[in-house]
């Protein structure tokens, strides 16, 4: 799976060693992230978080282009914000970073700096890599997750279960809108979703190991309580759904500058807009 995921990502890189008939552009992107999964099921944009990145978009043709990116965002759950399972009472945060190429079909012939062709929308997918790091708080102090096993990795109570990594791959899709300013400008809008291929974004996928029910507080240690801070699960009870795979996604704006690579790329600019 993870080969048929590298390819896209490679051929976009090789596509973009290619001298192309028109344009390359190149600028920032800004905007949220947010994650769907056990601590938010399905309501999109609910606890984003500031996101921002980079990107080079190469045109092919008027409506096809290629592009690769980096992106860097927050994503964060909370039972007590989505009210799914308050008899669990989880949350999480992780910084999300991401590198990916992806392909754009533009639903109209555009390119920045047309006077006849200002704007279009379009959609786009493709495949990335990223890299994750789940974490909570107790008593102000942040808390990583993931070395503590807290769905017994590597214990007594679960031998074969092992730590999650904190990287994996996703297939980036979505759709968006740009628009040429000026001759040298460019804006668009985009949103995009992650299927990813872990279920361990927010740290919860299989069920709990600590037998917690009734336990004192006092004696409970951080590895116990953020397992289960409610202290009221036994082993084998359901945690999370380990069927379904976390998502992510990025939403937002970025500006380009037009990148010129050949010289008769001015000529072609005058015949298609017909000055």
């Amino acid at each position: 799976m993870r080969k048929k995921l590298i390819l896209p990502v490679v051929f976009v890189f090789i596509m973009l060693g290619v001298q192309a008939q028109q344009t390359g552009e190149f600028g920032p992107f800004g905007g949220v992230s947010y994650y769907t999964g056990e601590l938010n099921p399905g309501l999109p944009f609910r606890m984003s978080k500031f996101a921002y990145g980079a990107l080079y978009r190469q045109n092919f043709t008027d409506r096809l282009a290629a592009r690769v990116h980096f992106l860097r965002g927050t994503i964060a759950g909370d039972d007590a914000v989505s009210g799914v399972r308050p008899d669990r009472n989880l949350n999480f945060t992780s910084p999300v970073t991401e590198i990916g190429g992806q392909f754009e079909v533009n639903f109209f012939e555009y390119y920045i700096g047309s006077r006849q062709h200002r704007w279009s929308p379009f959609i786009f997918g493709g495949g990335a890599f990223f890299m994750f790091k789940p974490y909570s708080t107790l008593d102000g102090s942040k808390i990583e997750l993931q070395p503590i096993g807290t769905e017994g990795q590597g214990s007594s109570v679960y031998p074969d279960r092992e730590a999650y990594k904190l990287y994996s791959f996703a297939i980036p899709f979505g759709m968006g809108v740009k628009f040429s300013v000026n001759k040298y400008f460019g804006l668009s809008a985009e949103w995009g979703l992650r299927r990813t291929f872990t279920d361990y974004l927010d740290d919860i996928s299989k069920t709990y190991y600590l037998d917690l029910d009734g336990a004192d507080p006092a004696s409970v240690n951080s590895q116990a309580y953020h397992s289960d801070p409610t202290l009221s699960h036994t082993t084998g009870m359901q945690r999370g759904n380990e069927r379904n795979q976390d998502w992510y996604a990025f939403a937002g704006i970025s500006a380009t500058v037009k990148i010129r690579m050949l010289n008769r790329e001015k000529c072609l600019d005058h015949q298609r807009d017909g000055y």
